[in-house]
């Protein structure tokens, strides 16, 4: 009988989580828009501003599956929480507890860093998780809508603040310091 462990993903570990985000985009049928790299997954989780924390879960011997996590904030609550990007499980292996297992560490690490919840997102045909989600006491959050801007509109919407970015106040200020 195999047993589960969750541990923290460290640097040489980016191979493995790469190929599972990969596999994790041909499931959610999102290859189209996947643009991730080894390089930039390695920048984003071990890099000098970690955008994001990574567990992996093995069942014996073999990478099972992994959960990508991050802080965030709730102002109602007016306390930290976590934000669970992705927690995948590889086909061959789910319904093992493997999921419950992830899912359980990310929970644990939100009571002891004191976050007041954790959230994710999930794509509404994904029945099977919708209901081991539900199993669990997680709740949909069926009247908000969540929104993304990416690419072109995000930068547009950037050019058009009328702010001046603290980067380019300091180049400013820089250059004319030298002056």
């Amino acid at each position: 009988m195999s047993t589960i462990r969750i541990v923290p993903a460290v640097e040489r570990d980016v191979p493995v989580i790469f190929a599972m985000i990969r596999e994790l985009a041909e499931y959610e049928k999102l290859t189209d828009i996947f643009v991730a790299t080894e390089e930039r997954i390695r920048a984003g989780l071990f890099g000098d501003d970690p955008a994001a924390e990574a567990l992996l879960a093995y069942d014996g011997p073999q990478c099972a599956g992994f959960a990508i996590f991050f802080r965030c904030y709730s102002t109602f609550l007016a306390e930290a929480g976590i934000y669970l990007e992705d927690l995948y499980v590889k086909p061959e292996l789910r319904g093992n507890g493997i999921g419950f297992a992830l899912l359980s560490r990310i929970a644990q690490i939100a009571t002891e860093r004191g976050c007041g919840r954790v959230e994710w997102g999930v794509l509404n045909w994904n029945e099977p998780s919708i209901q081991f989600y539900k199993r669990l006491g997680a709740v949909p959050m069926d009247e908000w809508t969540k929104y993304r801007l990416t690419g072109e509109p995000l930068r547009q919407l950037a050019a058009r603040c009328v702010m001046p970015s603290p980067a380019a106040s300091q180049a400013s200020r820089t250059t004319a310091s030298r002056s």
